[in-house]
């Protein structure tokens, strides 16, 4: 049985999701959600807050990203990507609260929606004095994540884990922004992990331009 995963091209929780399902080999279709209709009937119907992604199986539907990655990885047992020991489970865990309340809430939702989002989708310049007041958060983030990515490959060990596929659309559009000089390609082994990142098939065939594609095919 196939999933659909309905979200809006270039969001990085919705990447996740398709990326984990590219991961797994899993067959699944893509159902575009529009911005403007984030707060419409139809899709309040599918998520009660208004946001992506949302996963349908069959009959079955879910909503947040952190949950939807860890079904996936249950029902989708090959290759697993939560790690068999709890120490590197529970970094995985840590790492992807980071993401989800650290580097999108306060950082990734100023940023990278004045220096990405609000230029390509609403033609609007950047508000800078919001951006300057999110850098010291920014920060601190990005210096934890270095602290806890370390010599490792990937955020939970050796082996990509849930970690990875969450926190990589997001660190990659930081990437793109000026701010990335003082915030990520000061730490050697976050620019290392983004490169190995990128350089999976995965998130190779989920890009922003990729999956807008996909949504026009839809």
């Amino acid at each position: 049985m196939s999933f659909t995963v309905h979200s809006i091209p270039g969001s990085p929780f919705g990447r996740a999701v398709l990326a984990m399902l590219e991961e797994k080999g899993a067959p699944y279709s893509l159902a575009p959600v529009a911005p403007g209709m984030l707060r419409s009937p139809e899709h309040l119907a599918r998520h009660p807050f208004g946001r992506v992604p949302v996963l349908d199986h069959g009959d079955f539907r879910l909503y947040e990203t952190q949950a939807i990655l860890r079904y996936l990885d249950r029902v989708l047992p090959t290759p697993a990507l939560t790690p068999a020991d709890p120490k590197r489970a529970a970094r995985m865990d840590q790492a992807m609260n980071v993401n989800d309340w650290y580097l999108f809430h306060g950082v990734g939702n100023v940023i990278i929606f004045h220096r990405v989002i609000s230029p390509r989708v609403m033609g609007l310049a950047p508000d800078e004095a919001a951006i300057a007041a999110a850098m010291p958060k920014a920060r601190t983030v990005f210096n934890e994540l270095a602290h806890l990515l370390g010599g490792q490959d990937y955020f939970a060990g050796d082996t990509l884990s849930l970690a990875d596929l969450l926190l990589a659309p997001h660190v990659e559009f930081f990437s793109m922004v000026p701010e990335w000089t003082e915030l990520g390609a000061p730490h050697a082994n976050l620019v290392t992990w983004l490169k190995r990142m990128q350089a999976r098939p995965s998130l190779q065939t989920t890009t922003w331009e990729r999956v807008s594609a996909l949504a026009k095919a839809a």
